[in-house]
């Protein structure tokens, strides 16, 4: 039976009623976008019709031929050596937030940073980045960035903060009075080390660590299993066989950049590679890894440790190892344990639960199965994830009670994030000295006695190991914009260091390259390449320690609660962010908000529909997202939400669910709680999804296979219409191209629809943010969406992820219907744009079958009515001068980059040589962390693109429609039996 695909409920619904009997199928609905149904059955005249063309038509002609203000520009008066007007440059550099790691490259416009790439030098990211790191320039020129430092909520300034504050420290050091330096995660060996001498200079300084979404169970699962509390090294690439709970890898979970990286090169099978890695996915809400698995299985939080432990009994059993009693749940877990043991010591079980005893049952199903040394290294440890739960609830209960003199915060807000929040304040009240070191004055920081601004991490020194002998460099690319300064080199101030931070560090890293330098970089080469690399020890792997397993205490008499971080939100650091706030989530394709998540069964049960309301314990307001492939019985809400001080973006979005938190144990776990869910009889809460704006219409759009069948037949589950470039019967002209034609690849076994891809093209192509209401009404702008298709049962579906952008088409349908020639197709491929012919009839866009062009109805640009970073001065400093910002009137889509081919051609023609294959390198491949998209000369018979386009699993997307597309799509493939 052919597999058949859907994007939405409602469209699961319709598929279900074209199944019924003839005479049975209900009248079908139909809207016109713009339309509402009046309209439609309306009887406006032709005349009617002409008329208002005619005024649309004026009015926009009239308001594009206005003339642009002038901005007069002052010349440099002493050129630096470096700086080449018109033309970037890149520094490396890190991306480090105290959650997420990345190598990167910035690229300056005139000492302005514009965009983030990733450093391919770094053996941990190489050249890929995520959503959040493309998003992170952005922070940079945010209006809610402090500009001095603040004394009491007043403004102040650096001499009285330095003052006050070392007499204070001094004070409370001679009276041997508790000073806490309470920071995130930081994997700085040179911060490290300034923060031991501080701390030898005032002996009363302790030092917490706290994550809002914490790993100390795995530490604490290893610490008893090997006498070590490290979080290991994950071998991703090594696992043929992969099994996963609730640890979204691809996602948020530790290294998901370099995660992707591994996975994706397992999935891949150009050239006759078959070797494809299988993944298990045991979760409560759908998640991107989990929405990428061969196998997924919906289970309760409570459920976690039963199927853990049957696992284990499984694979013990078939090993001879000691058993435990399991009470009866009625998953069947033998065929991953089966996959398992055929792959000894090249299999992975992880789990993302903070909680000890299913790390504990995880450790042991490795050790069974031989993976330590293997596909987990304890040797080569991953540095995030230091917060300890348990020592940040002995802070908060000294606070409480008076035993806390001073607190000087760094890089966290648990004012806003601590599960405790009102423990947490009230604690606040009583420490007499409070420092905060926020870069905005959030909902901590506003508690505070003294506000010492950070610089953005673009406009500081610093160094980072996220892995064990791995480092990299940040350093500066623009001079701070306010008068902000480092955390460091405030701690320098207070501690009478002498000097600044940038000494200290590179002080510090000459002193590590005069020894253990077998390459012998110099520090100028470190700071060039970004990253170095030293041996570590290796060592042996630790002997194993046996403990006793237990399951975790459970409580599923009610709605079980699970917790999740959204790809582009994350823990809510960039709730500011409208660039992530706007992106479509790659799961639920909502924009702008959180929501509870239930599956259709328990919403059919319940009588909850799409933006119902419900009242979560009684306290918390959320609308109804139903989702397939929750897991029933509970309900998955994002964090990083109701932010109450982020800026005029974040402000009052979505709800805080820190709360909900589940604290009974020693750590805090995301999942477990057991909430109650009551429907707001009446009340509905608008969504701003992207999820209906695209449908499949029957077509063979999504296309897939098994590895099995693949392995039989290459051309599985791409036999209808499969490409075929010799049937090119078309009353079109034939287009010559003038020695390169440029196309795209996209490999759709290797995507994860992370939208990393979506973020880099917004960053690079100047595309405006248009807030809620306008993706409410169906006018999102982003030039490349990821399409998400389910397909099979609706309680527990397989997702389709697929990047569609501008297929730019040979046999272009938006061409021949422009009246005024403003797209056209050039001879090297492209179907362009001239923007300033446009006269905005959208006629190119109504006869797109692909539907990504976009209009602009307003202007986004200096209007009071979208107040985000092109409302700003401070935030067009982010905009790229290579492309023009649109106006209102004007169609838009993806270019394929065209002033990157314009810059390398450029390049190569002051060099006198052609263009190299890969020379031209457009954002979305660039910045993507799976390598999924392919880019070259389609003329070129050894390009890459020219290879993967005569791939039996190559097809076009509406290939019948014959308009003939640059990009091509290749069929995903799948690792299951059927």
């Amino acid at each position: 039976m052919e597999k058949k695909y859907w994007q939405s409920l409602e469209a699961y619904k319709e598929l279900k009623k074209s199944e019924l009997p003839q005479g049975n199928e209900p009248h079908a609905e139909f809207s016109i976008e713009g339309l509402d149904e009046s309209e439609i059955k309306g009887k406006s005249s032709r005349r009617d019709f002409l008329k208002m063309l005619g005024f649309s038509v004026s009015a926009v002609a009239l308001a594009s031929s206005c003339q642009t203000p002038i901005r007069k520009a002052i010349p440099l008066l002493n050129q630096p050596e470096d700086l080449i007007p018109g033309v970037p440059n890149f520094y490396a550099s890190t991306f480090f937030d105290g959650i997420d790691y990345c190598s990167i490259l910035v690229k300056t416009r005139e000492n302005r940073p514009i965009k983030i790439e990733g450093n391919d030098l770094s053996p941990l990211t190489k050249s890929g980045t995520s959503a959040r790191v493309q998003a992170s320039v952005l922070n940079l020129y945010d209006d809610a960035r402090l500009r001095k430092p603040f004394n009491n909520g007043n403004e102040s300034d650096w001499e009285t903060i330095d003052r006050e504050i070392s007499q204070q420290l001094g004070g409370l050091a001679q009276e041997g009075k508790s000073v806490v330096l309470l920071t995130s995660t930081i994997i700085s060996p040179t911060t490290r080390k300034l923060i031991k001498e501080f701390r030898e200079i005032y002996p009363n300084i302790t030092w917490t660590t706290y994550d809002e979404v914490s790993a100390s169970a795995i530490r604490k699962a290893n610490e008893q299993n090997f006498g070590r509390a490290v979080i290991p090294f994950y071998h991703f690439d090594k696992a043929t066989v992969i099994v996963s709970f609730n640890a979204d890898f691809l996602g948020n979970w530790l290294l998901p950049v370099t995660f992707s990286k591994q996975f994706s090169g397992r999935r891949k099978l150009s050239n006759g590679n078959t070797d494809m890695s299988r993944l298990y996915m045991f979760e409560s809400a759908m998640s991107l890894t989990g929405s990428n698995a061969d196998y997924r299985i919906p289970i309760k939080p409570s459920e976690e440790g039963l199927v853990l432990m049957s696992l284990y009994n499984e694979i013990a059993g078939i090993s001879g190892a000691t058993t435990y009693p399991v009470p009866s749940h009625g998953f069947d877990v033998k065929q991953a344990a089966m996959d398992l043991l055929d792959n000894k010591g090249k299999s992975l079980v992880v789990s993302g639960t903070n909680n000890v005893n299913i790390q504990l049952i995880v450790n042991a199903i490795n050790q069974l199965l031989g993976n330590y040394a293997s596909t987990i290294d304890l040797n080569k440890t991953v540095n995030l994830k230091q917060g300890d739960d348990e020592r940040m609830r002995q802070l908060v209960a000294k606070m409480n009670q008076g035993q806390v003199a001073g607190l000087l915060m760094y890089n966290v807000n648990p004012a806003y994030n601590y599960p405790q929040t009102d423990v947490f304040i009230s604690g606040l009240k009583k420490v007499g000295l409070k420092v905060s070191f926020a870069e905005t004055m959030d909902e901590t920081a506003l508690l505070c006695d003294y506000v010492c601004p950070d610089n953005n991490y673009l406009e500081s020194w610093n160094d980072a190991e996220a892995v064990k002998g791995y480092l990299s460099i940040t350093q500066p690319t623009i001079q701070p914009i306010f008068n902000t300064r480092q955390f460091q080199d405030s701690l320098m101030a207070w501690g009478s260091f002498g000097g600044d931070f940038s000494t200290y560090l590179e002080a510090n890293w000459k002193g590590l390259l005069s020894s253990g330098n077998p390459d012998g970089k110099s520090w100028a080469k470190v700071k060039h390449d970004g990253v170095y690399t030293r041996k570590a020890d290796a060592g042996e792997t630790p002997g194993f320690i046996p403990q006793g397993l237990k399951l975790p205490e459970a409580n599923s008499s009610g709605v079980e609660l699970a917790l999740y971080e959204k790809i582009g939100i994350g823990t809510g650091k960039y709730s500011n962010n409208p660039w992530l706030l706007e992106m479509p989530d790659p799961i639920t394709t909502a924009t702008w908000d959180n929501y509870a998540c239930v599956s259709p069964k328990f919403a059919e049960e319940h009588q909850l529909q799409f933006e119902d309301v419900v009242k979560i314990n009684g306290q918390i307001e959320l609308p109804v997202l139903v989702q397939p492939g929750q897991a029933y019985g509970t309900v998955s809400i994002a964090l990083g939400f109701g932010r109450t001080a982020a800026g005029k973006a974040g402000n009052n979005v979505g709800q805080n669910v820190y709360r909900l938190m589940n604290g009974k144990n020693s750590t805090f776990q995301l999942s477990g709680e057991v909430v109650s869910l009551e429907k707001v009889i009446g009340k509905t809460y608008p969504l701003a999804l992207t999820q209906m704006h695209h449908t499949m219409e029957g077509r063979p759009i999504a296309r897939e296979t098994t590895l099995r069948d693949f392995i039989k037949n290459p051309s599985s589950g791409n036999e209808k219409e499969r490409f075929n470039e010799e049937n090119n019967t078309t009353l079109y002209q034939k287009v010559n191209f003038d020695g390169i034609q440029w196309g795209m690849s996209i490999d759709l076994s290797s995507c994860t629809g992370c939208a990393n891809c979506v973020i880099a093209c917004q960053a690079e192509n100047n595309v405006a943010v248009i807030g809620k209401e306008q993706v409410k009404n169906r006018r999102i702008m982003h030039w490349m969406r990821i399409d998400r298709y389910y397909s099979e049962d609706v309680e527990n579906p397989e997702v389709f992820h697929m990047p569609t952008m501008c297929q730019h088409c040979d046999n272009a349908p938006c061409e021949n219907v422009c009246p005024v020639a403003a797209t056209n197709h050039s001879t090297e491929g492209l179907n362009q744009m001239a923007y300033n012919r446009c006269i905005g009839t959208r006629y190119c866009i109504n006869n797109c079958p692909y539907k990504v062009r976009r209009f602009n109805w307003f202007e986004f640009t200096n209007n009071n009515q979208f107040d985000y970073n092109m409302n700003s001065e401070l935030g067009k400093m982010v905009l790229n001068p290579d492309v023009i910002v649109r106006q209102r009137g004007v169609v838009e889509k993806c270019s394929l980059c065209i002033q990157r081919i314009q810059e390398k051609k450029l390049l190569a023609k002051m060099e006198n040589r052609p263009l190299k294959e890969g020379e031209v390198v457009v954002a979305c491949q660039q910045s993507c962390p799976t390598d999924a998209i392919g880019f070259g000369n389609l003329q070129n018979p050894s390009s890459k693109v020219s290879k993967e386009r005569k791939e039996k699993r190559t097809y076009h997307l509406l290939g019948h429609l014959h308009t003939l597309p640059s990009t091509t799509y290749m069929t995903k493939v799948r690792n299951k039996e059927s």
